[in-house]
């Protein structure tokens, strides 16, 4: 495991444990095409961080339907063999705010893609919700 930055707070094995379940079943949801699931577990309006093709950063705020309506898009219905092999790196800043680094290999049907973000998930009632995604490439969709 890679050195953590100390980010002033040490998370329990258990509160590590909740993050990485939150993701097993986000992953879940995503495979079969369970997008409204996806975004129940988040925190709208839904913080979006990018780059765009000119190099620039960008960034925008989604409500839930454009998220819906974006990761009908990205995601499907479910009706296609969707697959994901992930390494989290969670970075606790407290008891209820992560930041969790990701490398992923996303396999849909023939396809396979390597994927690198960051997602930051606030607790709220005691669980788990994602309030900001962070992933280049995705600058010129935010528009």
């Amino acid at each position: 495991m890679p050195q953590l930055p100390d980010a002033g707070y040490t998370p329990t094995a258990d509160e590590t444990a909740s993050v990485h379940a939150w993701f097993a079943d986000y992953d879940k949801a995503a495979a079969s095409g369970d997008i409204q699931r996806m975004a129940d577990v988040a925190v709208f309006p839904l913080n979006l961080i990018s780059d765009d093709s000119a190099g620039n950063g960008a960034s925008a705020q989604w409500s839930r339907e454009q998220f819906v309506e974006t990761m009908t898009h990205v995601v499907g219905d479910g009706s296609q063999d969707i697959s994901f092999e992930s390494e989290r790196t969670p970075v606790f800043l407290s008891p209820a705010m992560v930041v969790v680094f990701t490398d992923s290999v996303m396999t849909a049907g023939d396809v396979t893609q390597r994927l690198r973000y960051a997602d930051i998930l606030i607790k709220r009632d005691g669980a788990w919700a994602f309030q900001t995604m962070i992933q280049g490439g995705w600058g010129d969709n935010l528009r």
